[in-house]
């Protein structure tokens, strides 16, 4: 494992030194649950980037669920890209936002649909008319597992002569 190490040019401005601390993991974790919106990225297979705002729910484990259309143009790029994406929930108030990078899986068993489901009505404050039986079978919408294999948090903005650098803090997903 590298040592850890503050965000400068060369480590493309990431700080890998406080990506556990208390209060960095205190901020990841209200974003992601103060926050009910976040961006879904992906990339076609000819590499034009797309962003989609979705509502999202997550898990004890932090898995993140959406629904969206089979013929969605990332549901597209998820199926064309072994599900390789992003996902940035923001506070544009705080100015802050967690990042994480991860696989997206189409889920397909009915007792964990029904499962994710009740997390939608919770999130919503609103039950939720769904059953799993509408993302399944000839249904032209599914429901989305991310799973994260890393994470950022927005950091510190460092001067550097007449400029400011915009820096994000690794996240130990442990931790969080």
């Amino acid at each position: 494992m590298p040592t850890p190490q503050p965000a400068t040019a060369e480590n493309a401005w990431i700080n890998t030194i406080d990506g556990d601390r208390p209060e960095i993991i205190a901020l990841a974790r209200q974003l992601i649950s103060e926050q009910i919106y976040g961006t879904l990225a992906t990339s076609s297979p000819d590499g034009m980037p797309w962003g989609t705002p979705l509502f999202f729910v997550y898990d004890e484990a932090l898995n993140f669920y959406w629904s969206s259309a089979i013929a969605a143009q990332h549901s597209q790029n998820l199926y064309t890209n072994q599900g390789q994406a992003m996902i940035t929930i923001y506070d544009a108030g705080k100015i802050k936002a967690v990042y994480f990078a991860g696989v997206a899986t189409e889920l397909t068993e009915p007792t964990k649909l029904a499962q994710i489901l009740k997390l939608f009505d919770l999130r919503a404050k609103r039950p939720n008319p769904r059953l799993a039986a509408d993302y399944l079978d000839q249904s032209p919408r599914r429901m989305y597992q991310f799973a994260i294999n890393a994470g950022w948090l927005t950091g510190d903005r460092l001067q550097l002569g007449e400029q400011l650098i915009d820096t994000k803090i690794q996240l130990n997903l442990a931790a969080l």
